[in-house]
């Protein structure tokens, strides 16, 4: 069989070319999204300051659902200081290291803040050095209260050396004098205090975090690194502690890094279903051209005896052969993408850059085995209709197409149409990112439907133009209508691709473009305060920022605000749901400064245990005034809230908002993040908070609301990501249907020969062709604009009020004159070439 199935594949190169791009091109994609979530399950970050440490124990940084994925906890969850000493006394621990760490920033003689990696973790006791590896020490430990070490980046960045004078903000403290006793040149060592002085600067001597280390370091004899992990893995049992080794030890660097791996799952969570659709599309589309064009030959097969299965079982054959030459390519350029890819998420900030892929065979065995089975299921399904009817039927047939479109396969196509018309009705009754996300997958389900029942439409098109032509038409427009009405299914297949393209950029550009600007909005309305004072080389803002700007003159009110991650747990048909998202820190006297859009109940009451939720989640979730709610703060502690209000403005504040007093003590630095100020708006309050931001370090002003035009170049990291993928995804499909054109043209060899010998000249073929490709770019256009008017209408009007998205003019002229060139092009190249080889060639070698 395989054999036969080469031999056969030999005759059809053009349309196997085209079954080749298409697996090639979606192995590439579904290897790429393979290496993305093998990474967020695998991969790990360096372990940096940690790695002279065998052993680390620290809290587990992830809250585990019963049932689903974990959640990465983004705050520092802290570990008995009680621990060093226990541990200390096991079999194998050579030293222990009870580490904390807290904000902290070197101040220069120029009253410039030092810039570090994370200054909200800068700050360390001289005795985690103990967890450096290799390290070099030029000087002393700090001695006493007043002097302090530094990292060998840190003071060279400083210009200071072991011995000069310094000023340091630690932990929100006012800057304060310290003498450098000593530079380390270790990675990542930071701002190195005297251990009891770190203890009193981090808070660790009383309140909350008294008697708390953030992490425990163990350093053991050369051989016992296992087992000593093994017997403190058995003393942390049932404490809700972890004891790692190796390359793990890099997730405890910073509680943000298992947040970042969680997101490479989520991402590579999101693009896999819409992969796999056009995918499976393309394939699909493609097998049924190539294997359209051997239905002459699958006929005869039939009329010697071959069964439908033997028929089916060919088809699949020679589309297993062409789809494992294209596959070994693509899953090695889908590893590369995969590469590329990583870095751009770098380079947005989305993840650390030190997080590298985790790279093994899964990807590419997940990806050999659904392409198998994409292309057997493909192949078998465009063979179906000629092995099941009978010889002679077949034959007869294989020169033509069948009189009716299958009315089963129309009526299918009208079902899933009115589903994804149906599913994009959902920004309506959810303003949030799953509402805008509903836009684009309605309308890609809609091209699905399109080509389901595009037969049907592309026939009822060709009619109504032949029925315009018959009369006072040229010869090459009359056939060119009657082609299309006469080879419905051939056309509906490129018809429906192209349409799938411009729905796809459309709807999921447009998708991504509405979401940024109802936010902008969202954001802009809401806020009443004109300026916003931070200090982002700190880790925090220093105590006292707040009472000092309500004294300056000219402010009106001011607040402070901040961020944190919460994870909600609720029902949903009867089964427990957990869902972490983003959550806006708020004080009850916020309302001076932010316009939330409350609908019911008084930001004022923000105090204690209380939270503000948005309309969407209080509609969703049964999350009224006056109801209590179940969450998990960002360090896991789990805590049950009064709601005190409802918001529309959920896109622009988050969906859900903390007290203040909740969130105290849940957040790594427990300091306030920034101050949102309202001042009288004349330019004197203006400038003396810019003379207040001047006198105190590291203190930054700026607008609370930025100039933002609402285009790309005030695109958050996650939009450019997913534009990014649509180009990709653009080109896959543009490609996708060049191949498809170019093949469909390709196979007409014998038709614009029998033209040729009946009399029609070359000149008169082309315009047919051209004609042909002119009505088949302006049915996908046509349609593709029906499909997507509904769900773009109706997220414009939930989003932004108005029955139009927000986006770029230019792309709809852009994707009609990139779909009317693809279109031409691809059959008047394959048409030119056809008509050098003479008529009589042309019918003898078919």
């Amino acid at each position: 069989m395989f054999r036969l199935a080469l031999h056969m594949a030999a005759h059809r190169i053009t349309a196997l070319i085209a079954v080749a791009c298409a697996v090639l091109g979606g192995a590439v994609l579904i290897t790429g999204t393979g290496v993305l979530a093998e990474s967020g399950v695998r991969s790990h970050l360096p372990p940096g300051r940690l790695a002279g440490a065998d052993v680390v124990v620290a809290a587990d940084q992830e809250f585990r659902p019963a049932g689903d994925l974990p959640i990465a906890l983004p705050e520092r969850r802290r570990v008995p200081a009680s621990l060093v000493a226990d541990l200390s006394g096991l079999a194998g621990v050579e030293a222990t290291v009870g580490d904390i760490a807290f904000p902290a920033a070197l101040v220069d003689s120029r009253g410039r803040v030092v810039p570090t990696k994370d200054p909200a973790s800068a700050g360390h006791g001289w005795s985690s050095t103990g967890l450096l590896k290799d390290r070099a020490v030029d000087g002393d430990a700090p001695a006493g209260s007043g002097e302090v070490a530094v990292d060998s980046a840190t003071a060279a960045a400083a210009g200071v050396e072991a011995g000069d004078r310094v000023r340091v903000v630690a932990n929100g403290r006012p800057a304060a004098g310290y003498r450098v006793s000593a530079v380390v040149d270790a990675p990542g060592a930071g701002v190195l205090f005297a251990d009891r002085t770190a203890l009193r600067l981090s808070g660790r001597e009383d309140g909350a975090l008294a008697r708390t280390v953030d992490l425990i370091g163990l350093r053991t004899a050369p051989g016992a690194e296992e087992r000593v992990a093994a017997d403190v893995r058995t003393k942390l049992k049932g404490t809700g502690l972890q004891a790692v080794t190796g390359a793990d030890r890099g997730d405890l660097v910073s509680p943000g890094a298992g947040a970042s791996r969680s997101l490479l799952i989520l991402l590579a969570g999101s693009l896999s279903g819409i992969i796999v659709l056009i995918t499976g599309f393309v394939m699909a589309s493609a097998l049924a051209v190539s294997l359209g064009g051997q239905r002459r030959d699958l006929a005869l097969m039939r009329a010697v005896g071959a069964t439908p299965r033997q028929i089916r079982r060919l088809a699949a054959s020679q589309a297993t052969l062409i789809a494992a030459g294209a596959l070994v390519p693509g899953v090695a350029v889908g590893y590369l993408l995969a590469g590329q890819f990583r870095a751009l998420l770098a380079d947005r900030g989305v993840i650390p850059a030190e997080l590298p892929l985790a790279y093994s065979p899964l990807p590419a065995v997940a990806t050999i085995l659904l392409t198998a089975l994409a292309v057997q299921l493909s192949a078998r399904g465009a063979a179906w209709r000629t092995s099941r009817m009978p010889a002679t039927e077949a034959v007869a047939e294989s020169r033509s197409e069948p009189r009716d479109p299958s009315r089963t396969r129309t009526r299918s196509g009208l079902v899933v149409i009115l589903a994804a018309t149906a599913l994009s009705v959902l920004p309506l009754f959810s303003r949030t990112v799953l509402g805008a996300t509903a836009t684009s997958i309605a309308g890609i389900l809609g091209a699905i439907g399109l080509a389901l029942a595009g037969p049907a439409l592309v026939r009822g098109v060709g009619a109504a133009a032949s029925r315009r032509t018959r009369s006072g038409a040229s010869a090459p427009t009359w056939l060119a209508m009657s082609n299309f009405r006469a080879y419905a299914l051939r056309n509906a297949g490129i018809v429906s691709t192209l349409a799938m393209a411009v729905v796809f950029v459309l709807t999921y550009t447009f998708a991504q473009t509405t979401l940024m600007a109802a936010t902008i909005q969202d954001t802009r309305t809401g806020t009443l305060a004109q300026q916003r004072l931070s200090a982002p080389g700190l880790g925090g803002l220093p105590e006292g920022t707040l009472g000092a700007v309500r004294k300056t003159p000219g402010v009106r009110a001011a607040a402070p605000v901040g961020t944190t991650t919460v994870i909600w747990t609720y029902k949903m048909l009867g089964d427990t749901v957990s869902e972490a998202g983003s959550a806006t820190i708020l004080p009850p006297d916020a309302a001076g400064v932010l316009d939330l859009g409350v609908r019911d109940g008084d930001i004022g009451r923000l105090s204690g245990a209380t939270v503000a939720v948005s309309v969407d989640v209080a509609r969703s979730r049964s999350a009224g005034v006056g109801r209590r709610v179940r969450l998990v703060l960002g360090d896991g502690t789990p805590v049950h809230a009064k709601v005190v209000a409802v918001y529309d403005r959920g896109l622009g504040f988050g969906s859900v908002v903390l007290s203040h007093d909740l969130a105290a003590g849940h957040t790594t630095t427990d300091l306030d993040q920034s101050v949102l100020v309202r001042t009288d708006g004349t330019a004197a309050a203006t400038k003396n908070l810019a003379a207040l931001a001047a006198s105190r370090p590291g203190l930054t002003l700026q607008k609370a609301d930025p100039a933002a035009t609402g285009g790309l170049e005030d695109a958050p990291p996650e939009v450019w990501i997913n534009l990014a993928i649509i180009v990709v995804l653009l080109v896959y499909l543009l490609l996708s249907i060049a191949n498809k054109l170019v093949a469909a043209t390709a196979q007409r060899r014998v038709e614009m020969a029998a033209l040729r010998l009946n009399g029609t000249t070359p000149r008169q073929i082309r315009a047919m062709m051209r004609r042909e490709a002119a009505v088949t770019a302006a049915t996908a256009l046509t349609t593709a604009l029906l499909l997507s008017a509904i769900p773009l209408a109706l997220l414009g009007q939930a989003f932004l009020g108005r029955p139009w998205p927000a986006g770029p003019i230019w792309l709809l002229p852009a994707l009609m004159v990139t779909v009317t060139v693809t279109a031409f092009l691809t059959i008047e190249l394959p048409t030119r070439q056809a008509l050098r080889t003479s008529p009589a060639d042309a019918v003898r070698a078919s």
